[in-house]
């Protein structure tokens, strides 16, 4: 069995739903990066183009509404339907980028340099990681697994929670405050989100180990995204709490 991860499109059952495929036609590490690239590439052009029309005083919820919901209808369908990743993915990456461009545009206009900020500190932790997985500092143990996965979990249904209890006028406490609280809890949900690339690392490399199908490397790369655009997100929701607190 693949290693558990506590990324919810990257799990045990993902190779149960590959079926049978050809021994020469198989899932490589290599592929799995340069689909990645592609992917982040697809994501950035989407972002800029609602970043540039936020800036242009164009009016850019259509696309935050519709990368939010349509890049949600996307992800369920891979996750459940892993050999659409390839025709699915780039347009997921697409609608993620309008999403993403918008969200990071606000903060921008709030926080001037926020958002670099943000995506050089993603970018730094990425590649730590990486170096940090490659040469064995950090294990995948199964003890490691099931604990990522299970702060995982948990902050999944925080939020969904906190979403709840926010359509009728109810806020969780300290979750988006800037209060020293308030900022060690996003502080820790960074923390769990940069440790579930561990886990993607690992389910990536086991799958190119035992022979996953080509169309494979398009799921590990829509993996890695969704972890990546999560920790971005949080990193950006950290730096903003300790810039409001200036």
């Amino acid at each position: 069995m693949i290693g558990r991860s506590g990324n919810p499109t990257l799990n045990d059952k993902t190779f149960e739903k590959t079926g049978n495929y050809s021994s020469t036609n198989r899932m490589t590490i290599n592929g799995t990066v340069n689909k990645a690239f592609i992917t982040l590439a697809i994501l950035l052009g989407g972002a800029f183009a609602t970043w540039s029309m936020y800036f242009d005083g164009r009016n850019v919820l259509p696309f935050v509404v519709a990368g939010a919901i349509g890049g949600f209808i996307l992800a369920l369908v891979i996750s459940f339907k892993p050999t659409t990743a390839p025709f699915l993915v780039p347009i997921y990456a697409a609608l993620e980028g309008c999403f993403l461009g918008a969200l990071s545009a606000g903060y921008e206009s709030k926080y001037h340099g926020i958002t670099l900020q943000a995506a050089l500190i993603t970018m730094c932790v990425f590649f730590a990681l990486l170096v940090a997985y490659k040469t064995r500092l950090i294990r995948a143990t199964e003890n490691f697994k099931l604990g990522v996965f299970a702060a995982t979990g948990g902050i999944a249904l925080v939020y969904l929670v906190s979403m709840v209890l926010g359509m009728f006028g109810v806020s969780v406490p300290y979750l988006h405050d800037s209060t020293p609280l308030g900022i060690g809890i996003s502080l820790v949900i960074v923390v769990i989100a940069a440790l579930n690339l561990v886990l993607d690392f690992d389910f990536i490399e086991q799958g190119a180990d035992q022979g996953a199908p080509k169309y494979m490397e398009w799921y590990g790369a829509f993996g890695l995204m969704v972890t990546l655009v999560w920790l971005y997100i949080e990193i950006l929701r950290l730096l903003a709490k300790l810039r409001s607190r200036d």
